[in-house]
């Protein structure tokens, strides 16, 4: 056998490991608590994330108890999600939420009918 080939294949396996390890996707399943930066102060709700590898179901508890849920992605450690609330005139409206996970932490920026605000989330 030739002293390359082996070389080669030794190389293409490291390789091959180290292309993997860097799209590595970051995982939320759980409970999460999600403060939002809010023009009326800080607003604190509980999020549960299901994943299953780049999809994800939110369900939202906020913070007078309604509950919302949606679905996104998260590629990477970038994650997007976008949940649909009822006002309490019954009208509905939709939150898109886009953001990165740091292990336990996340944060980002919610797209609401009134603009952008900024949000960060602490898994239980």
């Amino acid at each position: 056998m030739h002293k390359s080939k082996p070389l080669f294949l030794a190389f293409f396996v490291l390789l091959s490991f180290v292309f993997l390890a860097g799209v590595q996707v970051a995982n939320v399943s759980g409970e999460w608590e999600l403060t939002i930066d809010s023009p009326r102060g800080q607003m604190t709700s509980q999020a549960k994330f299901v994943q299953e590898g780049e999809k994800i179901a939110v369900t939202m508890t906020g913070p007078r108890g309604g509950e919302s849920s949606g679905e996104g992605t998260i590629k990477g450690n970038t994650i997007q999600w976008s949940i649909t609330r009822t006002g309490p005139e019954g009208n509905q409206f939709t939150i898109s939420y886009k953001g990165s996970v740091e292990g336990t932490t996340m944060s980002g920026t919610a797209e609401t009918p009134r603009g952008s605000v900024n949000w960060k989330a602490t898994k239980k």
